[in-house]
């Protein structure tokens, strides 16, 4: 009699649920609402459930929007779930941790997979090349897996690193890659990346403590899944140059020797080489990629993959080959009480390097070919003499560059093991706290060997026998971590949540092998080992969060830091953190507008460390000893003592310290199709790491490596989201998305030791020096030049400078600062389209107010030239607009400082997807698409991007046409 009556009208319903490819979903919960009746779907998606007519029945899974169904008899339910771009976006990093979007009050840029940069992904730096603001990428040149220095608002250091913290599933990276790797990054596989957050102000950077002044990328890379799905990508890349520089062709060489070098005529050849042409080439790649994420044991979610990259580069014999395997396994026990990651990763990076023959490419005699069957050396031409002996000697001149990359194999190969442990459980009888212990492992091991051919002109041997030379090494860098943390999350009262985390961290780095000059050389053979001291990093840490309705978060952490690299009395260091958050949108005032879908203003500052300053154990009383007894050798009597030499230490050596301070907005309108933040930062780096004068006596050396020195940055970042049309989920329809960012900055140093300026930016050309210089009130690396004096013409006088000084002599002293490498604003644009089964995506950046030192023209482009020590030399043809006559002359004009700003199209890609290829929820994608489509610039070299401003020739960036396609089922 007291049974519901409802209880008689309960109906079974079975279903399946899938997501918006088709394919099914297990683990998705289904629920009716108002009642405590639910289940969750099977492998294969598929559930049975108990429901009342009229009852709503709840399906729900994380990253999906919800969907609501009223039950009116249906038997059977075909629930196809849509991705939830919000909830994708709720939950970012934050370093021993997570944080919900509307909860960080830091400057934070994340990016998942969908947000990454599309086109030939080599390097995991490619992905976000243009993609956040504040964030810089530079690559050193086109060489395949070449590395990138990344700038987060321009590092905050002149003599230290100012590379970012770089932490991949926990485990924070060192800077330096094993010998034969091309960078710390380039063995990674961009395809087993998840997502990239970049920590770049100081209250979200600080719980890193150490090493995060210039910033933290972390990199989480994909996990298994319960849902068993296949996918296969392949890329295929045909690489091209498209831009050399410009020097005199045979022809018009031939008549500007006649009339500059008449007498030097005669000494031409009847050939008609273009050098650039012959040291470059077509080159090919192939990057295949599979992965299979399922359930192991019907249990355990796995995701195994395996990728193998092959690309020949631009330079001739360049070539790199990258293998890797990884298995993530990811299961829970308890009722997800127990959570295990486990990520075993393996890469072998391949290496044939080419030499650096751009130089001598420029240089060679045009007239003359690449080949000479008369030719002693392997049959390639090059100037030589016979000595009496009748022994062939090379003169004294540039080599032939093509003879020099043919006839040098220099190869490497390097096999990394990483991957990390996390067991992260939360108490039963405390559910409100977790204890998370994370154990990591980073090892190296590099070994090459450079062989010269005993043809080649350059393999005289110290007994000058052309024998050629045979070097090689062994290098291991090993990198382990152990780190664990408690987080204990509970509301202490109504609407008042407080998280707090407390931690410990230990890491030691370690670095040894050997190295063999040249086996052919009985002078050099030896076998010579080396071991860096152990680096050890130590930490305790602490975070507290506190929200409040959700409309006000405050954070705050402290990290105690230390480094083995110092003195016990200079070992820790302390820094701090705190920031507040104010969600606008969930105060009663905002209820009835229309206007925002959201408003957050965000305020911090905090301090960050930097102890990557000079060698490891910087404090201790180093000698060196001489290997020979020929050299550095004290004789008593007859009998010779070599005797250790004491080197420069530094006992004061101390933390370089940046404090920033942080304050942003984050907004969205017309229903979040239009979102975005914008982030104004000061930050002052103190102790800076300088390389400055000391008095006489007072070490080992009048020049130190010091802490001394201050750098203040400021900056606007601006980043916004747009869906110029929105499809609403029809792919019949057409939806356009937009993501533009911008960033304004400004550097100077405001004190260094003793107020003297540091000079650096070493250049070829004349008596070689420096063109750069850091000094009170400029910026960091700002040009050294004279001001060069004009004619009435227009035309530039040679040697004619302007006597800033006033003494009527042109000195050292006249020398001004003008300009610097760092560009005032950057941009990146984005641009994703969608119809119907099309796709097409673009990549625009822009660099403004960045300055280059041409150092190709000017050590290269002045009529003295033409004679090459013995022999003729080509030189490029803007000599044709200055006249120049002699580089000691030019060398340090100021008329070399170019405009080199630029507009670059980075990567365009068009794509066609066969949905349901093979049967339901199977996909085939096809695509094609260009990188590096275009520069648009004012600037007179090969290439207008040069990290550091001094252009003295690269490997040239190639232009890459791209086919590719992604299977997935």
């Amino acid at each position: 009699m007291f049974i519901p009556i409802s209880i008689f009208a309960q109906n079974q319903v079975s279903g399946t649920v899938t997501d918006n490819t088709g394919i099914p979903i297990p683990g998705v919960e289904v629920s009716i609402e108002d009642t405590n009746r639910g289940t969750s779907t099977d492998f294969d998606g598929k559930f049975t459930i108990e429901v009342n007519d009229g009852e709503s029945i709840k399906v729900a899974y994380l990253g999906y929007k919800t969907q609501i169904i009223t039950y009116t008899g249906q038997s059977n339910l075909e629930i196809q779930l849509q991705p939830d771009q919000d909830v994708l976006e709720e939950v970012v990093l934050v370093g021993y941790g997570s944080s919900r979007k509307k909860d960080i009050t830091g400057s934070v840029s994340s990016l998942s997979k969908e947000d990454f940069t599309k086109g030939n992904i080599i390097s995991a730096n490619d992905l976000l090349q243009g993609r956040a603001a504040g964030v810089n990428i530079t690559t050193g040149g086109g060489a395949p897996g070449s590395p990138a220095a990344i700038r987060i608002r321009g590092g905050g250091s002149l003599g230290a690193s100012n590379d970012p913290l770089i932490v991949i599933d926990g485990l924070p990276l060192e800077n330096a890659a094993p010998g034969g790797s091309r960078s710390v990054l380039s063995t990674i596989n961009p395809n087993d990346i998840e997502s990239l957050t970049i920590l770049k102000d100081a209250s979200a950077a600080a719980i890193y403590g150490n090493r995060a002044s210039a910033g933290v990328i972390i990199i989480e890379t994909k996990k298994g899944t319960k849902q068993f799905q296949v996918d296969y990508n392949y890329a295929a890349g045909i690489y091209t140059r498209f831009n050399e520089v410009d020097v005199f062709n045979a022809q018009d060489f031939r008549q500007i020797i006649s009339e500059r070098r008449p007498g030097d005529i005669d000494e031409l050849g009847d050939a008609n080489t273009n050098w650039q042409d012959e040291i470059y080439r077509t080159a090919l790649s192939a990057d295949h990629n599979i992965s299979i994420r399922g359930n192991l044991l019907k249990r355990i979610p796995t995701r195994l993959s395996v990728g193998h990259l092959d690309q020949d580069g631009l330079r001739l014999t360049s070539e790199y080959q990258r293998t890797n395997a990884s298995i993530a396994l990811n299961p829970s026990f308890f009722k997800d009480h127990l959570r295990i990651n486990l990520n075993a990763n393996f890469s072998q990076e391949k290496n044939r390097f080419a030499p650096a023959v751009e130089g001598a490419a420029l240089r060679f005699d045009p007239t003359r070919p690449v080949r000479d069957p008369s030719s002693p050396f392997g049959g390639y031409f090059e100037y030589f003499t016979n000595s009496s002996s009748g022994i062939p000697t090379p003169e004294l001149t540039v080599r032939n560059p093509v003879a020099t990359l043919l006839q040098r194999n220099d190869r490497t190969e390097t096999n990394r093991y990483y991957g990390n442990l996390n067991i992260d459980y939360r108490f039963h009888f405390l559910p409100e706290m977790k204890a998370v212990v994370n154990l990591g492992m980073d090892v190296g091991e590099g070994s090459g060997r450079n062989i010269l051919s005993p043809e080649s002109a350059q393999g005289y041997n110290s007994e000058n026998e052309l024998v050629g030379s045979e070097g090689f090494f062994e290098n291991e860098r090993r990198n382990y971590l152990a780190d664990g943390y408690l987080n204990y999350k509970k509301d202490l009262f109504k609407d008042f949540n407080a998280d707090f985390t407390l931690g410990y961290s230990y890491q030691r780095f370690e670095n040894d092998g050997f190295n063999v000059g040249n086996l052919r050389d009985p002078q050099f053979s030896d076998r010579v080992e080396f071991a860096d001291i152990d680096l050890v990093l130590v930490a305790y840490f602490a975070r507290a969060v506190f929200n409040y309705e959700d409309k006000y978060v405050l954070t705050s952490t402290y990290r105690r830091d230390g480094s083995s690299r110092f003195s016990t009395v200079n070992r820790w260091g302390d820094f701090f953190s705190g920031a507040f958050a104010w969600n606008i949108m969930e105060e009663d005032f905002m209820q009835d507008q229309n206007t925002f879908d959201n408003l957050k203003l965000r305020a911090g500052v905090g301090q960050t460390g930097q102890q990557g300053i000079g060698p490891r154990g910087i404090y201790f009383a180093n000698y060196e000893v001489a290997r020979n007894v020929d050299q550095s050798n004290y004789m008593f009597g007859s009998t010779p003592i070599i005797p250790g030499l004491p080197t420069a230490r530094n006992t004061k050596a101390q933390w370089e310290t940046a404090t920033t301070f942080n304050a942003g907005i984050d907004f969205a309108f017309f229903k979040n199709r239009l979102s975005g933040a914008v982030d104004i930062y000061h930050r002052e780096t103190d102790n800076l790491y300088v390389f400055a004068g000391v008095p006489d006596g007072a070490n080992f050396s009048n020049f130190f490596d010091q802490n001394s020195g201050t750098l203040e940055t400021q900056g606007l970042e601006v980043e916004l989201s747009g869906i110029i049309f929105d499809a609403k989920g029809d792919t019949d329809k057409f939806d356009w998305a937009l993501n533009y960012n911008v960033t304004f900055m400004n550097q100077e140093i405001t004190s260094l030791a003793n107020n003297e300026a540091i000079r650096v930016g070493g250049v070829g050309g004349g008596t070689g020096g420096t063109i750069q210089i850091h000094d009170v009130g400029s910026a960091p690396n700002a040009f050294h030049v004279f001001n060069q004096v004009y004619d009435a013409n227009g035309n530039p006088i040679e040697g004619a400078y302007a006597d800033l000084d006033g003494d009527n002599v042109i000195t050292e002293d006249d020398r001004y600062l003008y300009r610097n490498p760092m560009p005032d604003i950057t941009m990146g644009l984005q641009s994703t389209m969608n119809y119907k089964n099309f796709d097409f995506t673009f990549n625009l950046r822009a660099s403004l107010g960045n300055y280059n030192y041409n150092n190709v023209n000017s050590s290269n482009a002045q009529y003295n030239l033409l004679q090459q020590q013995s022999t003729v030399g080509n030189i490029p043809r803007s000599v044709l607009e200055t006249n120049f006559q002699f580089t000691e002359n030019v060398i340090f004009s100021d008329i070399y400082i170019e405009d080199a700003s630029f507009l670059r199209m980075d990567n365009i890609q068009l794509g066609y997807t066969f949905k349901d290829f093979f049967n339901k929820g199977n996909n085939f994608r096809l695509y094609a698409g260009l990188q590096n489509a275009f520069v648009i610039t004012d600037y007179s070299g090969l290439d207008p991007e040069i990290f550091g401003g001094i252009d003295n020739t690269i490997y040239p960036r190639p232009r890459t046409f791209l086919v590719g396609a992604n299977v997935n089922f």
